[in-house]
């Protein structure tokens, strides 16, 4: 894959005003709505392991159709090496629930971790790996946010613009924006939760940004519980869609299939680094 966008290639080099600027450009370039041609009923695969309490089951949007072919979900995550001087981009690309490609790559992390600005950290490598690939995937799930982001422009909406294909951000913590109910109950699986902006975002007060989404959950919350994802659109995808297509892709475990199994490429590739 190759930018379709490179004028949003981040660059290292720019001043922190400079990253914010170009975060606001791409923000007004996203498109969070629908628009994608895939089948998302298609997305997903069988589910890993039965005794793991998950909405995989079932596809968004109901059952696809026999005739419907799974889409290309390229899962994408990182690791650092051990100085924290380079960033390691893994891509697991899969269809139904298959492995079909691994790529990976690692470039310096010239930017110190800054929260709003991981873009501008692990960017660059996240594009090297998923230039390799040789299948084009007709969304990506990247480990981080996407809309809810300070500027509407987390990791998975910076990628999803340049690259112009759906994405979707996966978080495990939440950014800014506010819940609108208390996630303090621990949630069933299946549960969601808007989250919506508030003063610590570029939107109008109340846009529904993304959701807490609770992938699973242990019999017994109160005793020993699994915090929720934060699933927001990253580009041409609607926040509730982008909520759908995560449970799809859950296959027994908290975070989606493509992105656990990029983790885990990822601190592969890592340990090589050390060795």
């Amino acid at each position: 894959m190759t930018p379709v966008h490179p004028e949003f290639v981040p660059d290292a080099s720019l001043a922190r005003e400079e990253m914010e600027r170009l975060q606001r450009e791409v923000a007004e370039r996203a498109t969070f709505a629908d628009d994608f041609a895939f089948d998302p009923g298609a997305v997903g695969g069988a589910r890993s392991d039965p005794d793991q309490s998950t909405l995989g089951d079932s596809a968004p949007n109901g059952v696809a159709p026999e005739s419907s072919e799974p889409p290309v979900v390229a899962g994408v995550d990182q690791a650092f090496s051990s100085d924290g001087e380079r960033a390691v981009s893994a891509v697991v690309a899969t269809r139904g629930g298959e492995v079909i490609e691994r790529t990976h790559a690692v470039e310096p992390a010239d930017v110190p971790y800054i929260p709003g600005l991981l873009s501008f950290r692990e960017g660059g490598a996240i594009l090297s790996a998923l230039a390799d690939l040789s299948v084009d995937p007709d969304l990506a799930v990247l480990d981080g946010s996407g809309r809810i982001h300070f500027r509407q422009a987390g990791i998975a909406t910076h990628v999803g613009v340049t690259l112009d294909v759906p994405a979707v951000g996966v978080a495990k913590s939440l950014l800014c924006g506010r819940p609108r109910e208390s996630l303090d109950a621990h949630l069933p699986a299946g549960a969601r939760v808007a989250v919506e902006a508030d003063g610590s975002v570029d939107a109008p007060d109340g846009t529904v940004l993304g959701h807490a989404y609770q992938s699973r959950q242990y019999d017994n919350p109160e005793t020993r519980h699994v915090n929720p994802l934060y699933v927001s659109p990253g580009h041409r995808v609607s926040a509730e869609t982008a909520t759908d297509l995560v449970a799809a892709l859950c296959a027994g475990y908290k975070l989606p299939e493509p992105t656990r199994l990029a983790d885990r490429y990822a601190d592969d590739r890592k340990r090589e680094l050390a060795d």
